[in-house]
């Protein structure tokens, strides 16, 4: 910067040459000098305080906007942050074989209070009551017992009972953070889920543990960090398990029925795409065991821990096995004269089929006596190993925990008598479930291949054990057709337009409490396959005690009863599972009137 000069020369020289004073000039540069300073420093320093005036509005606006922010959001305790990879604690979800959420997880809250910290008692146990009619005085009292610093209200309250209770005003009163498990689809597919309950629990959070089904089996994958929350996927398809719920509970109202199940599952795989048990229940509320009769309450699964004596569905194996053995072709004739007797008891037919019966025929017309003389000649070493192959001695794979409680029932000396062979062949004497059955049709008709039941997501066939052979198992596939397209098989209103549907049917006597047989109780169940040319799948529909009462007479067999069922839930599912129709079966017969 260039300063200027006091006492310039030339101004002084002037001065001096015209009697001038020259300390007059240097005063009046001071001066000029001075108010060129004070202006600079001044200009300065306001600058200065535009910035920091700007500094402190933004501070203040920051400040404001976020309070504004915070009042208009919801409270919520803070939380600490850490870098690094997030650990996810979240239960993973479990979802269909589509990808449809089954079961997942919501944000909500708990309520609970601190005695001591309780301004007003009386105003917040008037609030919680109007809030949570359901508590008693006795409980809203023991809540502000000052004796103890912590008092659980809820573990878990809806958004509507927080903003309630934030509206007591009760600075005692304090939520925490939590997660509950949510079903979405209510009560389908609740027997197979299962349910959760909250395990240790604390201000902030709480562990969800499985219970019951897959909640339970899968525990600990659905709660393993390492995981990264994927996904758990189950064989299940939520339409078709839907679609499947709602036919059988109409057909069980229909028939009078006390319970019923049905399983579907994949011939080929395995898979089980819908399993339904009824009377059923809401999982997001689930019920807790009744006392009495397990088979009562609604949280036993018929499908999977009910085991009875299903009756002549169980006919197919002793057919299946002397044909595989060679002992008969599917028309040599077996004697079906009766009463037969075996061990001082009387085997008889539902009706008088006649001396002789072809082995289709044992099939399609059901004759008791037929399958007792073929179980005879294969004998009880041979029959008891053949029923093992199929899985039917032995609780299911299926990955749930109540499939271990699931064990058949059967004679338990190793050498069965002739009694124990010849009612085993029809179903009697033994007791199992129908995802059993369901397994054991499966390996029957798919090519002779053991088939184990799963309610995992397979890509494709698990290569089983050989059962029997493709010759024998193509022919069972014909004489199960029969029983349901032939006029005098037992299955005719299991007929439905567009797929070739085979079958067999089984009515069998309830037992009581002291092992007796009620005389107008029994199991109803009908074990089908679709298509029956190349079955890709096996349905098993079971119904407890069921009545069929449009006519003249109250009708309990199977054919009445179990089998229309299983036609509508076929005919409703069977698109949904992408199979198309035969359209030749569905080519309208007689005149028909063309354009021309």
């Amino acid at each position: 910067m260039i300063r200027r000069p006091l006492r310039p020369l030339a101004r002084i020289l002037r001065a001096r040459a015209e009697g001038g004073n020259p300390d007059a000039i240097e005063a009046e540069n001071k001066r000029l000098r001075h108010e060129e300073m004070r202006d600079r420093d001044r200009a300065r320093a306001e600058g200065r305080l535009v910035v920091l005036g700007a500094m402190f509005f933004l501070a203040f606006a920051s400040i404001g906007g976020r309070m504004g922010v915070l009042a208009a959001s919801e409270a919520a305790e803070p939380t600490a942050s850490a870098g690094g990879n997030p650990v996810i604690a979240t239960r993973a979800d479990i979802v269909d074989r589509n990808g449809r959420i089954l079961a997942t997880n919501l944000d909500t809250h708990s309520l609970y209070v601190h005695p001591r910290e309780v301004v007003d008692a009386e105003a917040a146990k008037a609030g919680l009551a109007e809030i949570f009619p359901e508590m008693t005085p006795e409980e809203l009292d023991g809540l502000f017992d000052t004796d103890r610093a912590f008092r659980w209200v809820r573990t878990e309250i809806s958004p509507e009972q927080m903003q309630a209770v934030f509206e007591i005003g009760e600075p005692g009163l304090l939520f925490g953070p939590r997660e509950m498990r949510l079903y979405p689809n209510g009560p389908v597919a609740a027997h197979i889920l299962g349910g959760t309950k909250y395990g240790e629990q604390w201000v902030d959070m709480a562990e969800i543990e499985g219970t019951a089904g897959v909640e339970k089996h899968f525990d600990a994958y659905l709660r393993d960090p390492a995981n990264e929350g994927a996904p758990l996927m189950l064989s299940i398809d939520l339409t078709v398990q839907s679609a499947v719920e709602e036919v059988l509970a109409g057909g069980m109202m229909l028939m009078n029925a006390k319970g019923a199940s049905a399983v579907l599952m994949d011939a080929q795989t395995g898979e089980i795409l819908s399993m339904v048990s009824l009377p059923d229940f809401d999982p997001n509320n689930r019920p807790v065991a009744t006392m009495g009769d397990r088979a009562d309450s609604p949280i036993f699964n018929r499908a999977l821990q009910g085991l009875y004596e299903l009756g002549s569905v169980f006919k197919i194996f002793p057919v299946a096995q002397a044909l595989e053995l060679g002992l008969v072709g599917p028309e040599t004739m077996i004697d079906t004269q009766g009463p037969m007797r075996i061990g001082g008891f009387p085997i008889r037919d539902f009706r008088n089929y006649g001396p002789q019966l072809s082995t289709t025929d044992v099939i399609v017309k059901s004759s008791n006596i037929g399958t007792a003389r073929l179980a005879i000649q294969i004998g009880a070493e041979r029959q008891r190993e053949f029923l093992r192959n199929l899985g039917l001695l032995e609780p299911t794979p299926v990955e749930m925990v109540e499939a271990t409680t699931a064990r058949p029932q059967f004679p338990a000396d190793r050498n069965w008598g002739e009694a124990s062979i010849g009612t085993i062949s029809y179903g009697h004497g033994i007791s199992s479930s129908p995802v059993h059955l369901a397994q054991a049709y499966a390996t029957i008709v798919n090519g002779g291949t053991r088939v184990e039941a799963t309610l995992l997501r397979r890509t494709g066939p698990v290569p089983g054990e050989r059962v029997i052979s493709e010759r024998v198992s193509a022919i069972m596939r014909q004489m199960l057709r029969l029983v349901v397209s032939a006029d005098h098989g037992t299955a005719s209103f299991a007929e439905v337009p567009g797929y070739r549907v085979g079958g067999k049917t089984g009515t069998a006597d309830k037992p009581d409490a002291r092992g007796r047989y009620y005389d107008d109780k029994v199991i109803a169940t009908f074990a089908s396959v679709f298509p029956a040319d190349d079955p890709q799948y096996v349905l098993v529909v079971s119904l407890d005690e069921p009545v069929e009462t449009s006519g003249d007479l109250p009708r309990r067999t199977a054919g009445w009863t179990a089998v229309p069922v299983a036609a509508e839930i076929i005919r409703r599912a069977a698109p949904l599972l992408g199979l198309r129709p035969d359209m030749d079966s569905l080519r309208p017969t007689g005149v028909t009137l063309t354009a021309d």
